[in-house]
């Protein structure tokens, strides 16, 4: 993780290196050392712009998923007993419409290190810390006031130092200038914030794209978003404020794009009560493309006409022999209702009723 580290900790010291000219390296009004506030949005700002090509590849990626279901579904019917060419003939659906079902993980996977990196680096200063304040690029204590290190140590959101958590110890606060009571109003603030909007996060993207109708994939949307909100009330107290603060703005940055993106690429119908687009419209013209599409993938799936399903081969007629033992054309003589399988008695009964067959059937022709 070190490369995650130095990566996240060279754009956060930009930022603040930028907003410092602006703002001076003492603390503003409202007691708020900005140039530190602005300097962690700009960490968001810097990810989202890395992020966005990515987003909207998994905005499409997941439309094509839904418009795709019906095939699917299609071919799970078709293939249900050969698990090989089902996931080959997925394979070469999801190829040719351009569908990735990976790629709704990846943008979490690359927002993943970044938050974690963030929270190693925002962490580590405090008044009791002494070793290894230069690391990371940073200018350690040694530099003096000035130095990196020591302005965020003493920079602080309304009387609150970023470094401090919801259960720091007055103490240890006391060193800076700040109080208690101060830090666990920031903190107690912004940590419900952090959890409302990622509450409103889930749910606008939930209800943009429609509950899943397999009930599995429902019970996880439900998990995602009542379970991390819940989780997140016992956790928020440890996270320092200034990961909060990146948290919070980065929850309202994707409310924002997620709103946009959602405009420009909305999902299909989910079901027959939706609403129809007004005809002539935009959306109107896009249902009736899908349609067509969604059409002609069925017809590609459906078999060729004119062709005919196998059809078992069918038995040869049984005949009786003159013994009385029934036979089929092919069939070796001496299987199951063959003479050899009878009694004498049953074998002479049976042979004389041949003989008064045949004997009648030469009377009509003569």
């Amino acid at each position: 993780m070190e490369w995650a580290y130095d990566g996240v900790s060279w754009v956060l010291l930009r930022w603040h290196d930028l907003w410092t000219k602006v703002f001076g390296s003492d603390n503003g009004f409202l007691a708020t050392d900005w140039a530190w506030v602005l300097a962690i949005v700009g960490v968001v700002i810097t990810l989202r712009i890395i992020l966005f090509p990515l987003f909207v590849k998994q905005i499409q990626s997941q439309r094509a998923m839904q418009k795709l279901a019906p095939e699917i579904k299609a071919l799970q019917e078709r293939y249900k007993g050969d698990r090989e060419t089902l996931q080959k003939e997925m394979m070469e659906l999801y190829r040719k419409e351009k569908a990735n079902p990976l790629m709704g993980c990846l943008p979490i996977l690359i927002q993943m290190p970044v938050f974690l990196a963030l929270f190693h680096i925002l962490r580590r200063p405090d008044p009791d810390q002494t070793k290894f304040t230069d690391s990371y690029g940073w200018t350690g204590i040694d530099a003096g006031p000035l130095s990196d290190w020591n302005s965020y140590v003493h920079a602080k959101l309304f009387g609150a130092p970023f470094w401090s958590t919801f259960l720091t110890p007055g103490d240890q606060l006391e060193q800076v200038g700040a109080s208690a009571l101060d830090v666990k109003l920031v903190a107690g603030i912004l940590g419900a914030t952090m959890i409302l909007t990622t509450f409103l996060t889930t749910r606008q993207m939930i209800l943009k794209t429609g509950w899943n109708e397999d009930p599995n994939q429902r019970m996880i949307q439900k998990v995602m978003l009542y379970g991390i909100p819940v989780i997140m009330i016992f956790s928020a107290g440890a996270f320092p404020i200034g990961v909060v603060i990146y948290w919070t703005v980065n929850n309202l940055f994707s409310l924002g794009q997620q709103q946009y993106v959602l405009h420009k690429y909305p999902p299909p119908a989910q079901n027959a009560a939706t609403k129809p687009p007004k005809p002539g419209s935009k959306a109107h013209e896009q249902m009736l493309q899908e349609q067509r599409e969604a059409e002609q993938r069925r017809k590609e799936l459906a078999p060729k006409p004119g062709a005919k399903p196998k059809q078992a081969p069918k038995k040869p007629a049984a005949t009786t022999n003159a013994n009385g033992s029934d036979s089929s054309t092919g069939e070796v003589k001496g299987g199951p209702g063959s003479g050899k399988n009878l009694s004498r008695a049953e074998r002479i009964a049976r042979a004389k009723k041949v003989s008064g067959a045949q004997q009648a059937s030469k009377k009509k022709k003569g």
